[in-house]
């Protein structure tokens, strides 16, 4: 049970900051665009606490962590409100791009962090652990990024399509949330959903480790 402790660390840790980032950024682009709800409601906060859910940011994470299973988990979706937005439709596919976007700048912030510690840090005692949460720092945010991309209501990918689809669709689409969401989690947590996202994941982590190696000179 010990040694169960610090891998729950390891994941959970970045998991959380990850989460609490996309919600923040959605946030503040919503604010940018003209609706403060997010920040009205005290939403608009790095605080994990603040867009913590107990089952999704919590509860599911660390079973997978202790089981083994997949790696799965949200956080309670920052509300914004599309009738304070001059182009709702517009607004709204960039309010929901803003969340993915954060995870892949985090994603290459990590990669960054990993070529900086090879070329200064190789020998130094803390240089593993730092390169080995760096690349869970960075599996982590691609999978939010990649996930959340998925052209499929309740998730951002869906509010981005929307900007391309006719708004009777959109409205049918809305009304199906709940029913797509079941089907995702269970998509999920079958595996099966996860093994379509992993080529793009590991695809995308080569790439910006291999260009931060690149960057810093380290072979």
């Amino acid at each position: 049970m010990i040694e169960i402790i610090p891998k729950i660390g390891m994941f959970l840790i970045p998991f959380l900051f990850a989460l609490s980032v996309h919600e923040y950024a959605h946030g503040y682009v919503a604010k940018l665009l003209g609706d403060n709800t997010a920040r009205l409601m005290g939403r608009l906060s790095l605080n994990p606490l603040s867009h913590a859910d107990p089952i999704g940011t919590f509860l599911l994470p660390i079973l997978a962590i202790v089981t083994g299973g997949p790696f799965f988990g949200w956080a309670k979706p920052v509300p914004v409100d599309d009738r304070n937005l001059k182009n709702p439709k517009v607004s709204m596919a960039l309010v929901a791009a803003a969340g993915p976007t954060s995870n892949i700048l985090m994603a290459i912030a990590g990669a960054l962090i990993i070529g900086f510690t090879m070329k200064f840090f190789e020998t130094a005692t803390f240089a593993k652990a730092v390169t080995q949460f760096s690349y869970v720092f960075i599996m982590i945010n691609l999978s939010l990024a990649f996930f959340n991309l998925i052209p499929i209501h309740p998730l951002d990918g869906g509010k981005i399509l929307a900007l391309f689809l006719p708004d009777n669709v959109n409205r049918k689409l809305e009304e199906m949330q709940m029913t797509l969401s079941i089907l995702l989690l269970i998509l999920f947590m079958s595996g099966g959903l996860a093994r379509i996202i992993f080529t793009p994941i590991k695809f995308m982590e080569s790439f910006l480790i291999s260009t931060a190696m690149n960057i810093f000179g380290v072979m």
